[in-house]
């Protein structure tokens, strides 16, 4: 820690003189202590992964001539409330009829992995997802809807703007 050096000197006349204190202060502590925040900083910086993942949207001045069928396009627009309307296939002629659902493990999740299941066994294709959020929809449910979508399995799925047909049958639901 601090030690001080006191011991008096006696100069040529035998005289004590004024005692001379040289105060030397030990930073051995000091450095462990700040070897020790250095290393639990890297430490947690290290531990804690980033939690998303990627989203690569298409360029939209090259409109892309990739047709999906229908019968594995799973549509699902976001609504008001942390509601969702899901159907298999287009808007004009939906091959199922449009459910209302909402987030998590019985609600979307539930409703993307059963699509799934049944879009395999007629086409012996994977299922792909269009999700397109409406003006009434918040950030966090797109985000949710994308999280259930990973957590489901479906390995293609695109964001789209809703059209004014679907946007007249989310009124008609009383989602919009």
């Amino acid at each position: 820690m601090a030690e001080l050096n006191s011991s008096p000197e006696k100069n040529a006349t035998g005289r004590t003189p004024r005692k001379k204190l040289s105060a030397k202060v030990d930073l051995t502590a000091m450095v462990d202590l700040a070897f020790l925040l250095l290393t639990f900083f890297m430490v947690t910086t290290s531990l804690l992964k980033p939690q998303m993942f990627g989203l690569a949207m298409p360029d939209k001045s090259q409109p892309g001539d990739e047709a999906i069928s229908e019968k594995r396009t799973m549509t699902i627009c976001l609504g008001k409330n942390n509601q969702v309307v899901s159907y298999l296939g287009m808007t004009d002629k939906p091959l199922t009829d449009p459910q209302i659902t909402g987030y998590g493990k019985g609600g979307i999740r539930q409703a993307i992995i059963e699509t799934a299941k049944r879009v395999t066994a007629s086409t012996g294709k994977d299922l792909f997802v269009i999700i397109k959020p409406s003006d009434h929809s918040i950030y966090d449910n797109l985000v949710a809807t994308l999280d259930e979508v990973h957590i489901a399995g479906a390995t293609g799925y695109a964001i789209e703007d809703i059209t004014s047909k679907e946007v007249a049958l989310l009124k008609q639901k009383g989602v919009y």
